[in-house]
């Protein structure tokens, strides 16, 4: 069963009796879809313009006929809350749909997008295992031919298997892709992929909680077969970024960690990012927003599974940052259209940073050279940089520059050139 919650400010949520559908003898209850089709019922809201009003919100839900489903559907609504299959037959996809499968309209692009699971296997330049797919669509009917998502680095690291750390070989594959367009940049695409890894049963496998349960799910020496991965898998969500929605980099290290070891943690499906980025007011008083996904987390050996809320500052994904010691970047030449430059940066109270300008052959432009740059620090998300209590900066605007980024203890996140 699919069911349905509501939020005005994405802290606090209600879950309304809707009286749609009977559940244990009664319609006082919260569900909104019943049915195989239930299976990763994900939705969005359709911002493509020439999108019917009664299509205004879309999902995908279902999972292939060898599992007990009947493919992969398109379900539409005109309010969220009352759902149709929009199609006599399920797209035609080729997977295995057992995860989180994505749909969403790209409006810099002008399509759909789609993304999907499926298991990926004989590619002699990629690791066998769960990974996914992407296709596009103008109509939500024809579609492009399915391609595998790509990576830099591999999705594994490597192609090397290490027989001791890893007996069962190959360990990180993607059960989902999480990728959807930033709503501060449009048309660069994030990613937040569940890893799946798979180490089998290891000594250090009982000291994870719950152990007896692990053993029992594990299905230990039953059969004289390996252990079944319902005790042994684990999963963490990822960070990876594309221009193309095809391309992505990978940052290997977990971005969402399973967490301190407890009751119901360190199993097979949790930490699962959700699918979303919501802007959220700060708990604290006079800051600015920040970013919030929600993850699911606690398998449930014993009881309902929950989602807690974690948050990002803005653009606060990676950053550009030095230790107390120093460090400087210097940026290949571009050009720019604005007349005033913004940061997203945090500095320690010790900490510092400054901005310059060179021309591509590397030397000053005057007047805004780095010692022309007054000192910087403090943690905001929009500070305009001043060159000698100056902030015009539309007199390089159209010229190719390079830009030089001075840091101590401090982060960069993000900049950009704006108009006044």
């Amino acid at each position: 069963m699919t069911a349905y919650a509501e939020s005005a400010d994405g802290l606090h949520w209600e879950k309304p009796t809707l009286g749609l559908i009977e559940v244990n003898g009664s319609t006082a209850n919260n569900v909104i879809w019943r049915g195989v089709t239930s299976h990763n019922f994900t939705p969005f809201l359709d911002a493509n313009p020439a999108a019917p009003s009664e299509e205004r919100y879309k999902a995908v839900g279902g999972t292939k006929i060898e599992w007990g489903g009947t493919g992969l559907w398109l379900l539409v609504s005109a309010d969220g809350i009352h759902w149709r299959k929009r199609d006599p037959a399920p797209i035609a996809f080729p997977g295995n749909y057992d995860s989180q499968n994505l749909l969403f309209w790209d409006a810099a692009a002008g399509c759909y997008r789609a993304y999907w699971r499926d298991h990926r296997c004989g590619d002699p330049k990629v690791p066998d295992g769960r990974d996914v797919r992407t296709a596009v669509s103008l109509d939500l009917t024809t579609w492009s031919e399915p391609r595998w998502l790509e990576y830099d680095p591999n999705r594994s690291g490597s192609l090397e298997r290490d027989q001791t750390d890893d007996p069962t070989g190959d360990h990180h594959q993607f059960y989902t892709s999480g990728v959807l367009p930033y709503p501060r940049a449009p048309h660069l695409f994030l990613g937040f992929p569940q890893r799946y890894c798979d180490r089998g049963w290891l000594a250090t496998t009982g000291r994870l909680p719950d152990p007896e349960h692990r053993r029992r799910q594990a299905d230990l020496g039953i059969g004289g077969g390996r252990p079944t991965r319902c005790g042994t898998v684990v999963t963490d969500v990822l960070f990876m970024a594309s221009r193309d929605g095809i391309a992505f980099h990978v940052w290997p290290e977990a971005m969402v960690r399973p967490g301190i070891q407890r009751p119901g943690s360190w199993y097979y499906g949790g930490a699962w990012f959700t699918w979303g980025l919501l802007q959220t007011p700060s708990a604290f008083p006079g800051a600015p927003d920040e970013l919030s996904i929600y993850i699911q987390e606690r398998f449930a050996p014993d009881g309902p599974g929950h989602l807690r809320r974690h948050t990002f500052r803005m653009d606060g994904f990676g950053s550009l940052n030095a230790p107390l010691t120093g460090g400087r970047a210097i940026t290949k030449p571009f050009t720019f259209d604005g007349d005033r430059l913004s940061i997203n940066f945090s500095t320690s109270g010790g900490g510092r940073l400054r901005i310059g300008f060179h021309k591509p052959d590397g030397t000053d432009i005057p007047g805004f050279s780095l010692d022309d740059c007054d000192l910087q620090y403090g943690d905001e998300l929009a500070r305009i940089v001043s060159w000698q209590g100056r902030r015009d900066v539309d007199a390089l605007c159209g010229r190719p520059i390079r830009m030089i980024i001075e840091l101590k203890d401090a982060d960069l996140y993000s900049f950009v050139f704006a108009k006044a």
